[in-house]
């Protein structure tokens, strides 16, 4: 079932079926980023400008994030100072390194996201326990 939201961003009303958006970025400074679906047009709303549509979508990740949903692998990752939520289940190719390093990149986006598991191995198991579960391929 489709959950739309009315947003406004840069003087421009978006309605957007926030269910088929695949990935969120928190910035330290509070920001909120996420891609439009079949697009790599970037939305940024920030809580000082725009506080209702910034709540519309904390709220909608809190919700997606708490639940266990049929189709949805929500995962918290940090990378780059940054946190992604991100639905695995729409990644569609993992690579992995000798150096152990793994990269995917995130739908509707242009981004990609390198994981080290020295330097974050926790988002690193997360990514690595999702490869195995979905595919039964270890990397």
């Amino acid at each position: 079932m489709a959950y739309w939201v009315k947003i406004l961003y840069e003087r421009k009303q978006y309605v957007i079926n926030i269910d088929r958006v695949n990935a969120f970025c928190y910035e330290p400074n509070g920001r909120v980023t996420f891609w439009l679906p079949d697009s790599a047009i970037p939305i940024v709303i920030n809580p000082q400008s725009n506080i209702e549509d910034y709540q519309k979508i904390l709220d909608y990740i809190e919700s997606v994030t708490a639940l266990q949903l049929e189709n949805a692998y929500w995962v918290k990752i940090l990378y780059e100072r940054n946190e992604y939520v991100i639905n695995l289940n729409c990644i569609n190719s993992f690579c992995h390194e000798p150096n152990g390093r793994i990269t995917f990149w995130l739908p509707d986006g242009t981004i990609p996201i390198i994981i080290n598991p020295v330097s974050n191995p926790d988002s690193y198991q997360k990514v690595m326990d999702y490869v195995y579960k979905a595919t039964g391929y270890s990397l």
